[in-house]
């Protein structure tokens, strides 16, 4: 048996050893009151759910960067500790948008709205609304176009707004009032997330009662003012960055995101039509794993594993599409071709005592992982330990996808849904804490096990798509990138063998037409979707760089 083998096999029985969710020792009384004492803090209510960029957040941020300071960890942030990024929140009608028709003055939002592509302008006319004018704002009464196409399943509203916004203009409009007399419902309203390149003329609509008050006499000439005023809502978040610097070449990063949901204001929570505001604590989801991570620090800070450098990182905006660890991956304040591997933890707090079960993902991501856990099940009749449930590949719906796109091995650990799954019932009181102590112990040993091993290599896997809870009857076969702010969706990765593979799409690609539906949005993109069936046929236009390219599809 050579060197090599006999090191995995130890590592092996190390993890063996410490696998099994059985009593707690005395030496681990101190990992289990500081994982509670931790837990306990981020998710009480008074941090209301750490959602990205809010009072909350930064609380939860100033009590894991003190647990780094207790622990003598480097600050390996831009600004001590943390490291600031922006999300972007789509767009916002600000305060200056105004709109007076005969010297009275319309509610914005209650008697109307622009379109959040609408340039900034301010506009004064002397319109009719039965003539189309030169140099006037032209009205266009949606009542004939919603009758006619109101059993028209492939009916896109907005793109027609659009399309009729552009021939306005090039025939000489200065603006583009729409409004709705019909009895079919538009739904249109201010969409936030709407990311459709800037119009050449604004764009309002204006609600029903008010343009029937306005409007009565198409011929009647009326004076129109008004201002649109539109900007980027953006808020920022922070990571949370302490470091082991041992003087070595190679660094390991262990992770794990501490932001939550808030009060569900993004739109994100399991209880739907959420109506009366709820913090959403994340007791699991993700204080969790924010607790190993700190707890870890702890013991590699002390232990004798001292030939890698060691970087805990703890994400914000996870929750949001992988902000925060996206963010450090394009901006990493390490030198990321030196980072050996990286471990991420996003719930590992609810180990079920029963069936032991823990998820392993980005297993595929390097041959050394299959090495180190198969080994194991050789001695598992006589050394119950934790049952693994295998996961091959290096994306999923958290922060170690951000790792794996940089060509790093990832491991992910988590224990499972359960109910309570971005829910306000993910508390403090429901975490296994004996079975977290025992997970912490494992990615312990597994690390210090690692410690002379050389620099492990890495694998590609099969992509792994992550479209939330909406049921959809096909797919393009593209990891969206979530923290695009442009106008369309960015593939961050495509899975092989899918259409958007098929069709040649490739990573980095941004989606701007779906067959006849322009795609500005995720949200856009997803309505977009629907439309389709499984073997239908169809034409993608995406960008690729500077180019416009266009390329056949089959669903």
């Amino acid at each position: 048996m050579g060197s090599s083998r006999l090191n995995f096999l130890f590592v092996a029985l190390l993890l063996i050893s410490c696998s099994a969710p059985k009593q707690i020792a005395k030496t681990d009384t101190q990992t289990l009151n500081n994982l509670k004492a931790h837990i306990q803090y981020l998710a009480d209510d008074k941090l209301e759910g750490r959602r990205t960029g809010t009072k909350g957040e930064m609380l939860a941020m100033e009590y894991i960067s003190n647990e780094f300071k207790k622990i003598d960890l480097v600050p390996k942030g831009t600004e001590q500790y943390y490291q600031a990024f922006d999300v972007n929140d789509g767009k916002q009608i600000n305060p200056a948008t105004t709109l007076f028709i005969n010297e009275e003055k319309l509610e914005t939002t209650k008697d109307f709205f622009p379109f959040p592509y609408s340039p900034n302008q301010t506009i004064e006319a002397l319109p009719s609304i039965a003539l189309q004018e030169w140099g006037m704002p032209w009205f266009f009464d949606l009542n004939e176009t919603m009758e006619q196409n109101k059993d028209n399943s492939h009916f896109d509203l907005a793109g027609y707004i659009q399309t009729t916004t552009k021939k306005a203009k090039d025939k000489g409009s200065i603006a583009a009032i729409f409004y709705n007399t019909s009895s079919i419902d538009d739904k249109l309203t201010f969409d936030v997330k709407d990311r459709t390149g800037e119009s050449p003329i604004p764009v309002l609509f204006i609600k029903k009662d008010a343009a029937l008050k306005y409007f009565k006499d198409p011929t009647a000439t009326m004076s129109i003012k008004f201002k649109t005023d539109i900007s980027e809502k953006k808020r920022t978040g922070h990571n949370v960055i302490g470091y082991i610097d041992n003087g070595v070449t190679n660094t390991i990063i262990l992770g794990a995101h501490f932001d939550h949901l808030g009060f569900g204001e993004d739109g994100n929570s399991m209880i739907r039509n959420l109506t009366v505001p709820m913090i959403h604590n994340g007791a699991d989801d993700n204080a969790s794993g924010t607790a190993a991570l700190i707890e870890l620090a702890r013991k590699l800070k002390t232990s004798n594993a001292k030939n890698n450098n060691y970087l805990f990182i703890a994400f914000s905006g996870e929750e949001l599409g992988l902000f925060g660890s996206k963010y450090f991956t394009e901006h990493p304040t390490i030198e990321l071709k030196k980072v050996d591997y990286m471990i991420n933890m996003d719930m590992v707090g609810r180990l079920n005592d029963s069936t032991k079960v823990i998820t392993l993902g980005g297993y595929g991501t390097s041959p050394t992982w299959g090495e180190i856990f198969s080994a194991p099940a050789i001695a598992k009749k006589n050394n119950p330990s934790f049952i693994y449930k295998y996961d091959s590949s290096g994306t999923g719906p958290s922060d170690h996808t951000s790792f794996y796109r940089k060509d790093i091995p990832v491991l992910f650990y988590f224990t499972g849904l359960h109910t309570d799954y971005h829910k306000p019932s993910d508390d403090a009181d429901k975490i296994n804490y004996n079975g977290e102590v025992k997970i912490v112990e494992h990615i312990y040993n597994l690390v210090v096990a690692l410690n002379n091993k050389d620099k492990l290599v890495f694998t590609k896997t099969r992509e792994t798509q992550t479209q939330g809870s909406t049921s959809f009857k096909v797919t393009l076969g593209i990891m969206p990138d979530y923290t695009y702010a442009g106008t369309g969706v960015r593939a961050d990765g495509v899975t092989d063998g899918r259409p958007a593979q098929k069709a040649g799409l490739k990573a980095g690609d941004i989606i701007i037409e779906l067959g006849e539906y322009k795609v500005s949005s995720m949200d856009n993109y997803m309505q977009a979707l629907n439309k389709f069936k499984k073997g239908d046929k169809t034409r993608v236009k995406f960008k690729r760089g500077n180019e416009i390219l266009e390329a056949s599809v089959e669903f």
